[in-house]
């Protein structure tokens, strides 16, 4: 004989008060068992011993004589009691310590967290304690429920995806120096710490005004941050050689800017070797163009950089260097590269 088995899950349903009633009814005759009275209404028999204990009172009748009586509506009371007190609480209630934590952090300035990297860090200091995911604590802020808003928050991740259409095949763009075509084939893997890309940060697009100098390393994704008073091409090389003069350059063995003019000066550089990214491809220096996509968190667009001293600049690397990144298993830059 063949048997046949079934994978539908069987989901597990409340009885109605219809059913309720069904089962006050055949009590009340006397004449049918637990069992009996299961079958009839194609319910468990379980579930209906556990219902005759849930709605069953103890009343006195006449001279004082108890009687045990099951009534469909004190069942449905019990129930609904026992359910209103049994759901957990909500994150909010189950995590005061988090959330109250959270606003502080994302409130800070210049911040050091974004929402993912304070879960993770969290965790990893709180093992006993409960934790939302990053998803729910975003669900969570749109929904209003913290002190805090879209507004306050660090970028949240994009995911872009890059097309043909957006591509541009000038020829006859000028290239200052060497090719990304040429650089080595170890910058790629990200295995060999020394390999940085650069690029300007502006306020307002006016030559004479400041500018900031980004520099991000690959494989740890550091960052240095210094101010120019303009982005003159003279300038910019200036700038790229203290900062390989002041941080030593031992730990500089390539750096990959764009094309642009203001960098036309940066091949005479000493020290290390720079090369140049292919027009209009910003993804050839992507470490450092999220980065600078950060930097915007502390300056936005627009803002004057006459604004900013060397003391805000240094809070804004600093920030940025101790910040644990998923890209880094939620370790942080500075750690990673500690003498600098």
């Amino acid at each position: 004989m063949t048997q046949s088995q079934t994978n539908t899950p069987r989901r597990y349903r409340q009885l109605t008060l219809d059913e309720r009633g069904q089962i006050q009814a055949l009590k009340q005759t006397g004449l049918y068992t637990i069992t009996k009275i299961a079958e009839m209404i194609h319910r468990d028999k379980s579930t209906v011993s556990r219902e005759l204990k849930r709605g069953t009172v103890d009343q006195i009748h006449g001279a004082g004589k108890h009687v045990q009586q099951y009534f469909a509506e004190t069942g449905a009371a019990v129930y609904e009691k026992h359910r209103a007190v049994c759901h957990p609480g909500t994150r909010l209630e189950q995590c005061p310590e988090f959330y109250a934590e959270l606003v502080v952090v994302l409130r800070q300035r210049p911040r050091v967290h974004s929402v993912d990297s304070f879960v993770q860090t969290y965790k990893q200091a709180h093992p006993e304690l409960p934790c939302p995911s990053t998803p729910t604590v975003y669900r969570d802020i749109e929904k209003g429920l913290l002190e805090v808003r879209n507004g306050d928050l660090p970028m949240k991740p994009r995911r872009r995806v890059k097309s043909d259409a957006h591509k541009h095949a000038r020829t006859n763009k000028r290239v200052y120096g060497k090719s990304i075509e040429e650089r080595p084939d170890e910058v790629e893997d990200r295995q060999t710490v020394g390999h940085w890309e650069g690029d300007l940060v502006k306020g307002t697009r006016v030559e004479d005004e400041p500018a900031l100098m980004t520099m991000t390393e690959r494989a740890t994704r550091f960052e240095i941050i210094l101010k120019l008073p303009n982005y003159h091409a003279e300038t910019c090389l200036q700038g790229l050689q203290s900062i390989l003069d002041d941080y030593g350059v031992d730990n500089f063995k390539t750096v990959t800017f764009d094309n642009g003019s203001e960098f036309a000066k940066l091949s005479e550089v000493t020290g290390t070797t720079v090369y140049y990214a292919h027009p209009y491809s910003p993804w050839e220096r992507g470490t450092n163009e999220n980065a600078n996509g950060l930097i915007r968190e502390f300056i936005p667009k627009g803002h004057s950089l006459h604004e900013y001293d060397i003391i805000d600049i240094q809070s804004f690397q600093d920030a940025l260097n101790q910040r644990p990144r998923r890209s880094l298993e939620y370790r942080c830059a500075a750690d990673l590269l500690p003498e600098l």
